[in-house]
Order: structure tokens, then C-alpha cells, then sequence
């Protein structure tokens, strides 16, 4: 047992790889072993290429060790045919006599067909390895099917004192001190990377006027999404220009202009429950929350939401509007971050 969990630990490290380009599959690494030695490795680099285990077992230069070796793999293999072939037809194929699984698929399709498939052929299965830590890699996907809604992080910055930003007034240039430092910018932009969409409110939309794309770090920008009610925000801001798709919720008018989508809802219900059901059904697995303090004080009081980063500066404000209000007996963990430290919030 202490073997299996090494080997699937490097499972996990290779899926992470994948993190931000695999969508709306789940991060998959996998490791052949043979005599105690990993004789191949894959991991799905992105949506519509070779599975982990495919790539794995292409990699073993000699394929007649495969019929007395081991696979492993964080996620439950394939059975299907999706954009590429069934991975348990390929495993079989290939007579690799054993198979040890981190957990199983909570997508319909598979969701145990993969292990019964594999055992009803002779295969020698385990399940269950490192289950937890294989869950938490992929924890969007999971959210996604088992609970029908994206899985959602909460970001803000507040000041040692507990502000997230001046009074100010849309358009002032009285703009706050920046509570963090320039070199998290890369950090966050990281983070953009690897979710689906990202949302702030009326507010901030016009006090900040921001882009939210990806400009200091490599890879795809998120869906943007926005709160307009009345539809005041106007077409000179940044989220308006038509660079990217985006959706205004609004409760006017329910059309398409470009990359611009107006999506009608009825703001006298819960916002966060309509926000995920159109997410959802959109098959987006994740939601960036980047505020300000009126959307982010929503989702926690509606209880949507899994994961909060909080930064906090070193910064005094002395007034001005306060940081949101989370549950303090959630589960937390601290992590120095440059001059700053960075809090995680986990809601169970």
C-alpha cells in the first residue's frame, strides 16, 4: 500500500500539469509500473488530446513489459467514445494485468462502467488510493456533477485593518492605495488561467473599470461576467469593448451583440442560484469571484461558494468599506506571500 500511494501521488503531480487547459475534462496522470520501477508516465495535457493512460502507455518503450505491469491513475478510466476512444479498450488491449484507481468518475458516462469493464475482462482492480488528495486535484469537476453548479472561489485583498478599499465614487481618481503588492498581480493572473469564468459587480465595474483577462501570466482568459441591472454601465469600460466574451446579467434584456451576452434575470430572487444554473448549463466548472464587498458578501450568504483567498496587506486604511464577512470557523490556512499573507477559506 505504501508503494501505490507514491506511485499515485506522481499521478497527481502529473494531472496538475494540466490544470487550466483541460476543461471540461478532469486532470488525469497515470504511471505504468513495472518491478517496482516507472517504466512510463502521461498525464491529459489538454481537452480533446490523448488521454493520461493513452500517453502512458505509449511511452513504454517496451511493450511487452506491459503484461506484467501495473497502471495507475488518479481517475477512473474511460469507457466511452468521446473525442478520442474508450481508455479501458486500450488497457485491455494492452494486457496490463492490474490497474490501481484513485477514485472513481462522478461524470454519467463512466461513473463505474470503467472498473466493471476492466474487471469483468480479467483485469485486477484496486480503488480508493490516495482518494481524498484525488478528489481535491479535481475538485471542479466533481462540484460540477455531483453538486450541478461550478465550483467557486471567493478573491480579495483587504488591509491589515480590515478594508478592502476607500469611499470612492465611479470614476474619481482619488484611486486607493494598492493593498498588495504588483508582483501578486502574476499570481492572480495565474489563477484566471485555470478557471472558466470570473465575475465582479455594478460597483466595482465602474469604480475600477477592469478587464479581467490574462496579460501577466501565459494561457486562456476566463468568461467574464458582470452585474448591470438597469443596464447603466457604460460601453467606453473595459468589460464592454468586445475583446472577449461576456455576460451582462441584467434584468432588461435577454439578446446577443457580438461577445457581448445580455442574460435576463430576475433580481428579486437569489442572484448566486441563477448565476449557477446558467453556468451549468453552459458546462462551466468554475467561477472567480474578484468582488467587490456587495457580490462577494452575496455568495457567502447564499452559501455558494467552496473556496476563499484572502490577501492581507500591511496597509492601514483607518475607514472606508469593509472587507466581507466570512465564517470564522471554516477551515483555514495561512501562507506568507512576498510582504503579504495569503489566507485560505474552505467552505465544507
Amino acid at each position: 500500500m505504501e508503494y501505490d500511494s507514491i506511485y499515485m501521488q506522481r499521478c497527481i503531480e502529473l494531472a496538475r500539469t494540466g490544470l487550466g487547459k483541460t476543461a471540461p475534462n478532469p486532470l488525469v496522470g497515470s504511471v505504468i509500473v513495472n518491478k517496482n520501477r516507472i517504466i512510463g508516465e502521461g498525464y491529459h495535457h489538454r481537452h480533446g488530446d490523448h488521454h493520461a493512460e493513452v500517453r502512458a502507455i505509449a511511452s513504454v518503450k517496451n511493450k511487452e513489459l506491459l503484461k506484467n505491469s501495473t497502471l495507475y491513475v488518479n481517475l477512473e478510466p474511460c469507457c466511452h467514445h468521446g473525442k478520442t476512444p474508450p481508455c479501458t479498450d486500450l488497457i485491455l488491449q494492452s494486457g496490463i494485468p492490474q490497474v490501481v484507481i484513485g477514485t472513481t468518475d462522478p461524470f454519467d458516462e463512466v461513473a463505474g462502467k470503467g472498473i466493471a469493464r476492466l474487471r469483468s475482462n480479467g483485469c485486477d482492480v484496486k480503488v480508493g488510493v490516495l482518494k481524498d488528495n484525488c478528489r481535491i486535484l479535481n475538485k471542479r469537476f466533481f462540484t460540477f456533477y455531483e453538486k450541478k453548479r461550478p465550483y467557486v472561489i471567493l478573491k480579495w485583498a483587504e488591509t491589515a485593518d480590515g478594508y478592502i478599499d476607500t469611499e470612492r465614487t465611479p470614476g474619481s481618481v482619488n484611486r486607493p492605495t494598492w493593498i498588495t503588492s504588483e508582483k501578486l498581480r502574476m499570481l492572480v493572473h495565474k489563477w484566471r488561467t485555470e478557471e472558466g469564468s470570473i465575475m465582479v459587480g455594478t460597483q466595482t465595474a465602474l469604480k475600477d473599470d477592469p478587464m479581467l483577462n490574462v496579460r501577466d501570466w501565459h494561457g486562456p482568459s476566463p468568461l467574464r461576467l458582470v452585474t448591470d441591472r438597469s443596464l447603466k454601465l457604460p460601453h467606453t469600460l473595459h468589460l464592454m469593448d468586445q475583446s472577449q466574451p461576456t455576460v451582462i446579467f441584467n434584468e432588461v434584456k435577454e439578446e446577443r451583440e457580438g461577445n457581448l451576452q445580455y442574460v435576463k434575470i430576475n433580481f428579486l430572487e437569489k442572484l448566486t442560484g441563477q448565476v449557477m444554473n446558467f453556468l451549468y448549463h453552459k458546462g462551466i466548472q468554475s467561477l472567480l469571484v474578484e468582488g467587490g464587498r456587495q457580490l462577494l458578501q452575496t455568495f457567502i450568504d447564499e452559501g455558494q461558494w467552496d473556496e476563499a483567498r484572502v490577501f492581507t496587506g500591511k496597509q492601514f486604511f483607518g475607514k472606508g468599506i469593509r472587507a466581507p464577512e466570512i465564517t470564522p470557523s471554516r477551515t483555514v490556512s495561512y501562507i506568507p506571500v512576498a510582504t503579504e499573507s495569503l489566507h485560505l477559506i474552505y467552505n465544507p
